[in-house]
C-alpha cells in the first residue's frame, strides 16, 4: 500500500477558520473512497511480526520561544508588539495544554482495552457478525472496530480487488466504529490495517466470523473467511476464523448466538497469550463450531483433511437474474407497459426489414473465397452449486469428523 505524507512547518500564528468541504453521503452513511495500487515489496517487509502491544508511545509538542538581542536596531514599538503576541501565544498554549489533558487522559483509558477488527465472508448484515459484535461490545477490555464485505462473498477466496475503487461505507452495528467495503474479505482487512480507514495502526486481533457455513478441509481455499484470516497473518497481525457447521432445515439464527457464547472464552484466552507474547507466531486458528453449539461435546485439536465439496456446473436459461422477474411479477402495471413497449418495437422492426429487403443492396466480401465471413456467436449460462459428498470411514482426528461427531474442533 502506497501511503504519502505531508509535513506542515507549523508557525505561533492563529490559523483562519476553514470550512470542511462536505464528503459524499450515501443514504445518511458516511462514505470514502480507497484505490490500491500494487507494487513490489522486499519479503521480509511484506511478512513482519507483531509488534509488542505492552507499552504506548506519546508524544507532545515542545513550547517554542523567539529569542530578541538586547542590542536590536528594530522600534521599540515593534519589540513591545512581539512581546504582547508571544504573552497572547502562552496563554492560548496554557488553556489547549490543559484541555489536552482531558484528552489525553481519555485516550489512556480508550488505550487500555483490547483493539480488535472484525470480519466475515457472509457480508456486514449476516447475523453471525451481528451477534458477534454485539456481545463483544459487552465486554468492557474490547474496543471494537468492524471492516467488511457489504455484500456475500463466503467464496471468494483471496481474491483482492486491484485498479478499481473501493467504497467505504459507515455502518450502525451497536456502537462500533464500523465500515461496509464493496470488496472482498481480504479487501477489508488489507485496507483496515492500512492505517488509511481507521487511526490506529494495527489491531490486536483480527477475528473474520462468525460464518454461516463450514471452512474446513480444502474449503479453506474457497472461504472467503479464511482468507481474511490469512491476509491479517501475512499482515503480522493474529487472527481467528470462526465458522458455524449450518445445515439447512436444521440451524437456525438464534444458533449464532449459542456460538458466539460457545467462543468466546477462546478469544478471551487468544488475546490473553498475544498480551503476554506466547500466542504462536505466524500461525491462524480456524474454529469450526458443530451444528448445536450448545450441545457441543468439549474442544477438540483436529487435523486438517482433504474433504471438499462437489461442485456441480448447472446449464440455466438465458434468464440469468431470476429476481427480475420475481420483481415484474409483483409489478404487473409496469410488466404491462413494457410489454406493450416491446411489442410496439417488434412492429416497428418487422416493418424496418421489410423496406431494407425491397431495396438492393451491394455487399463487399471481405473473407476468404468459398467461407462464410459470419459466425454466429453461442452464449451458454451455468451457475455453480456446492454439494457435500458422503463420506466413508475416516480418522475421528479430522476436522469434519470431529465437528461431525459435536466437537469444537
Amino acid at each position: 500500500m502506497l501511503a504519502q505524507s505531508c509535513h506542515v512547518n507549523k508557525q505561533p500564528v492563529q490559523e483562519p477558520n476553514r470550512t470542511a468541504q462536505p464528503k459524499p453521503e450515501i443514504s445518511g452513511a458516511h462514505c470514502e473512497y480507497f484505490h490500491l495500487y500494487p507494487f513490489s515489496v522486499l519479503l521480509e517487509q511484506a511478512i513482519l511480526p507483531s509488534s509488542s502491544f505492552s507499552s504506548l508511545l506519546f508524544s507532545s509538542f515542545s513550547s517554542f520561544s523567539l529569542l530578541v538581542k538586547k542590542k536590536s536596531m528594530e522600534p521599540a514599538s515593534l519589540i513591545s508588539n512581539l512581546q504582547q503576541v508571544l504573552i497572547t501565544k502562552r496563554e492560548d498554549g496554557n488553556r489547549i495544554s490543559s484541555c489536552s489533558s482531558s484528552v489525553d487522559e481519555s485516550a489512556v483509558k480508550d488505550c487500555s482495552r483490547a483493539v480488535v477488527l472484525v470480519t466475515n465472508g457472509d457480508g456486514i448484515e449476516s447475523p453471525g457478525l451481528t451477534s458477534l459484535v454485539q456481545t463483544l461490545l459487552r465486554e468492557p477490555r474490547f474496543h471494537v472496530h468492524v471492516c467488511a464485505p457489504q455484500s456475500d462473498k463466503s467464496v471468494s477466496g483471496h481474491s483482492m480487488t486491484v485498479q478499481e475503487t473501493l467504497t467505504a461505507c459507515s455502518a450502525e452495528i451497536g456502537g462500533a466504529t464500523a465500515y461496509e467495503v464493496s470488496g472482498t474479505p481480504a479487501d477489508c482487512v488489507s485496507l483496515a490495517l492500512s492505517g488509511a480507514l481507521f487511526s490506529w495502526s494495527k489491531p490486536v486481533l483480527v477475528i473474520c466470523g462468525i460464518n454461516k457455513g463450514s471452512s474446513y478441509g480444502l474449503n479453506m481455499f474457497h472461504s472467503g473467511a479464511v482468507a481474511g484470516a490469512r491476509e491479517a497473518l501475512l499482515c503480522g497481525v493474529p487472527a481467528l476464523c470462526i465458522s458455524l457447521n449450518w445445515k439447512e432445515d436444521v440451524s437456525c439464527d438464534n444458533d449464532f448466538k449459542d456460538a458466539v457464547n460457545v467462543c468466546l472464552p477462546i478469544i478471551h484466552a487468544a488475546i490473553r497469550d498475544i498480551e503476554k507474547g506466547i500466542f504462536p507466531k505466524s500461525c491462524l486458528v480456524n474454529i469450526e463450531i458443530p451444528s448445536s453449539p450448545l450441545k457441543n461435546k468439549g474442544f477438540k485439536v483436529a487435523r486438517q483433511s482433504l474433504r471438499r465439496p462437489a461442485l456441480i456446473w448447472q446449464a440455466v436459461s438465458a434468464n440469468k437474474h431470476p429476481s427480475i422477474g420475481h420483481f415484474m411479477s409483483n409489478q404487473q402495471s409496469l410488466g404491462f407497459k413494457l410489454a406493450q413497449l416491446g411489442r410496439d418495437a417488434s412492429a416497428v422492426g418487422a416493418a424496418r426489414r421489410l423496406n431494407s429487403d425491397q431495396k438492393n443492396q451491394e455487399i463487399e466480401s471481405v473473407g476468404v473465397a468459398g467461407k462464410l465471413s459470419s459466425q454466429k456467436t453461442v452464449k451458454k449460462y451455468f451457475r455453480l452449486k456446492f454439494q457435500e459428498m458422503e463420506q466413508g470411514k475416516a480418522d475421528e482426528d479430522l476436522d469434519f469428523k470431529a465437528v461431525e461427531n459435536g466437537f469444537v474442533s
